[in-house]
């Protein structure tokens, strides 16, 4: 995997977590997300036949793709970008090697507290409430030194269908709506991404398009993977 200058600010590095919707599903209601607020589904496809299968509304889009030359060359032209974005967006660094499966699914939730309840005194109720004022480093520094959700993390990354290793490279990034607007968030970039204007009930054919650009820079490459964080609805669908 590629090394980062986030990641060599610790020596920190968790076992990374599969794109496996069971095992994240497990992750998050075991640390306070109700089974009947909201729930992570395979996206089986970006055509729009496939994208109607996905339980609605969507949250928040999980996107694994592959650690290229080129997505690199990406990532370090969009440092170099205006950064300007909502200040309602919840934003994180990633400075523990491997963990941006569990970042993306706090990026996910962190933008989605006004739409999900947690349990209460559970790790999230207390993680986004100790979070709520800090700027993205100190947020990272306060996950690394969170020890629960250590272990929360070793035992969803050891819950999936392959090996565990360390040495993978892929990396997960969310894609939310705040404010009207699309964003990318991924721990391994300075600030949220805005791609444009969205709402919520465009939010994932929004993303599925900055995720098929992503895909077509990078046509040698097959391994990626779409997830869909969608709200139970009344009736369980």
């Amino acid at each position: 995997m590629t090394t980062t200058i986030d990641e060599i600010a610790s020596a920190k590095r968790w076992l990374p977590l599969e794109a496996n919707p069971d095992v994240m599903n497990q992750f998050l209601w075991g640390l306070g997300l109700p089974r009947d607020e909201a729930e992570c589904y395979d996206v089986y496809g970006l055509d729009e036949e496939l994208l109607e299968m996905v339980p609605k509304p969507v949250l928040a889009v999980l996107f694994l793709y592959p650690i290229t030359t080129k997505t690199e060359e990406e990532r370090l032209k969009q440092q170099n970008e205006n950064k300007e974005h909502s200040s309602k967006v919840y934003f994180m660094k990633q400075t523990v090697g491997n963990a941006c499966g569990t970042i993306g699914l706090l990026h996910a939730l962190g933008n989605i507290t006004s739409e999900v309840k947690f349990v209460e005194d559970s790790f999230f109720d207390k993680f986004f409430k100790s979070t709520a004022s800090l700027d993205p480093f100190q947020r990272a520094v306060f996950l690394e030194n969170d020890r629960e959700m250590e272990v929360a993390h070793s035992v969803a990354a050891t819950a999936g269908d392959t090996e565990a290793s360390e040495n993978v490279d892929t990396h997960f990034i969310c894609f939310t709506h705040v404010d009207g607007e699309l964003y990318e968030l991924d721990g391994r970039k300075s600030a949220p991404i805005s791609h444009g204007s969205s709402s919520p009930s465009t939010l994932l054919r929004d993303a599925t398009k900055v995720i098929q650009n992503m895909i077509q820079k990078n046509p040698e490459s097959l391994n990626f993977n779409v997830m869909a964080i969608s709200k139970k609805s009344s009736d369980g669908y």
